[in-house]
């Protein structure tokens, strides 16, 4: 099919966001070689965490460098919307068995080590994950003519078919992902977080490189099929690092009772994490109703806005799990509960105002990586309306995901399976009355009126779980990190407003500086204790260095 067919005219000239993106190609590849180096030394958690924070900032920097390429071939066009409508269908499988693989492998397989088992149940769950990725695969592809009319009835016959196509080479990447998946988790149980999040950008990086090579000639077909070659070099990497260790029987044959029962705590907790994505796709589809545009405006806002949520929130979360599950393995129950709390403030500190912070300079994020190419300043302003809606999902999620490592810990991710259900009913209705009132603007709002509603129920449900957790010390920590980060949005507002007509790059600078700058002295001033513990923890990690 010629390229004009699946997408807009646009200019063949490449702006500066070839150099940026071949730089930080060739950055990631340096990155990649040294990783064995790396990962041979003997590394402490300490160590750990910071590569994994680096590894994560590094996969969130992809990902946008992906969406940047998106609007700059694809704009805010019926192409756009439909690979993007099309990405999210498969994306909840891909989520379903990476996320919800690490959160279900981790305490399993730290139990297995204990009975002395840990090889034959790494083997066996791997073996019994290449079966199921191998039919979700083919169901996908096969049923990919039926589900997407289904979803996006409003989509055009152009639209309609390019989204087919795509979905379906999606859908043939689970297979390689669903292996991926194990043995990312593995290495999460290790301690060694970065490995999953390279395998990753492994992946980005191949859509991207496949979208500069071959987007004039095959469109966004490119990105899907440079996502399938992606996924297939990551398995490779993975099995590079795990198959010299033994740690894994894989001759054997299919033990179904051993994979029978780690699949009877993986499905709820994989179906538990895929909640995010089905409301993902709830919003897609009334997105689709209204004009050409709305579903990219939707997702790029979701993904920009999400983004601390994904570098910090999913760092946090990781990070503290295989704590929790230590804690519950050597039934600390102290030290369990004091984990969770000091999960939910350290998100908090973090989490407030960086997502504050951002919707001050919205318009100039978005300004600064969409804006060229086939996307416009109309384009922006619309994609900027949209974010700022988003700002309750990005916050609740956060906390939720602490909630939720909790639960995973105690192997009771079937008791939230049901708020689950009843979060993404409720987020249809909300999307019914709201996009009524504000048009597909109410999607992201419903989106954040439903998060509330769900990290609330998932709280008190998990808090009479355990027994109760220190509310009154709660309280008060998210009163001082709510206090300093509203002193540092009251100093920094005035200040966006004066430097108006400064480059934009200087404006995001300068506030970025002097607003972290305010918010580390209010936070110290008003003696937030998460924020002491981490710096405490951090002047310790430097006197012992």
């Amino acid at each position: 099919m010629p390229a004009e067919s699946i997408r807009p005219e646009r200019s063949r000239t490449v702006d500066e966001i070839t150099v940026c993106t071949a730089s930080a190609f060739l950055r990631i590849l340096r990155y990649i070689t040294t990783l064995k180096e790396v990962f041979c030394l003997k590394s402490k958690l300490g160590l750990a965490s910071v590569l994994f924070i680096g590894a994560s900032l590094l996969l969130k920097v992809s990902g946008l460098i992906r969406d940047m390429v998106i609007a700059y071939y694809f704009g805010d066009s019926f192409v756009a919307d439909a690979y993007l409508a099309a990405f999210i269908i498969p994306n909840m499988f891909i989520l379903f068995m990476r996320n919800g693989m690490k959160n279900a492998f981790v305490p399993s397989y730290i139990e297995a080590l204990d009975k002395q088992r840990g090889e034959w149940h790494f083997g066996q769950v791997f073996k019994g994950t290449i079966v199921i990725s191998l039919v979700i695969a083919l169901l996908g592809v096969a049923l990919a003519p039926v589900y997407i009319p289904l979803f996006y009835p409003e989509f055009s016959g152009q639209a309609t078919d390019i989204a087919i196509r795509i979905s379906a080479i999606f859908f043939a990447a689970i297979l390689f992902i669903g292996m991926d998946a194990v043995l990312e988790a593995f290495f999460d149980s290790q301690n060694r977080f970065t490995m999953s999040m390279i395998s990753q950008i492994i992946v980005i990086v191949t859509s991207i490189g496949s979208a500069f090579l071959f987007a004039d000639q095959i469109g966004a077909y490119s990105l899907a099929i440079g996502y399938v070659a992606g996924s297939i070099v990551s398995l490779f990497v993975m099995l590079y690092f795990v198959i010299p260790q033994n740690v894994m029987i894989f001759r054997h044959k299919l033990d179904w009772l051993e994979i029978r029962h780690f699949y009877w705590v993986f499905i709820p907790v994989g179906l538990t994490v895929a909640v995010g994505q089905i409301n993902l796709m709830v919003g897609t589809m009334f997105a689709s109703y209204f004009e050409e545009g709305a579903v990219t405006y939707i997702n790029y806002a979701k993904n920009l806005v999400h983004m601390p949520q994904g570098i910090f929130g999913v760092t946090i979360g990781t990070i503290v799990f295989p704590l929790l599950s230590k804690a519950i393995t050597t039934d600390d129950q102290k030290l369990f509960k004091r984990g969770i709390e000091q999960g939910l403030t350290s998100m908090y500190l973090i989490l407030l105002p960086s997502v504050i912070g951002m919707l001050l300079l919205m318009p100039n994020l978005i300004t600064l990586l969409y804006e060229r190419g086939e996307f416009t300043s109309s384009a922006t302003m619309a994609t900027t309306q949209v974010a700022y809606m988003y700002v309750g999902s990005v916050l609740f999620f956060s906390l939720n995901n602490i909630i939720n490592k909790g639960f995973y810990s105690l192997k009771k991710g079937h008791l939230i399976l049901v708020i689950s259900g009843l979060s993404i009913l409720l987020n249809i209705v909300l999307n019914f009355i709201l996009t009524g009132w504000v048009g597909y603007r109410g999607i992201p709002l419903a989106a954040s009126v439903m998060a509330l509603f769900y990290v609330g129920t998932q709280f008190i449900v998990f808090y009479k779980l355990v027994g109760g957790l220190q509310l009154h010390y709660l309280a008060v920590e998210f009163m001082k990190i709510t206090a300093a980060t509203g002193i540092m949005a009251a100093a920094v507002y005035p200040l966006l407003q004066w430097i108006d007509n400064w480059p934009n790059l200087v404006q995001i600078t300068v506030i970025a500086l002097t607003g972290a700058m305010l918010y580390v002295i209010s936070a110290y001033v008003l003696h937030s204790q998460a924020f002491r513990f981490l710096l405490d923890h951090l002047l310790k990690k430097k006197r012992k260095a």
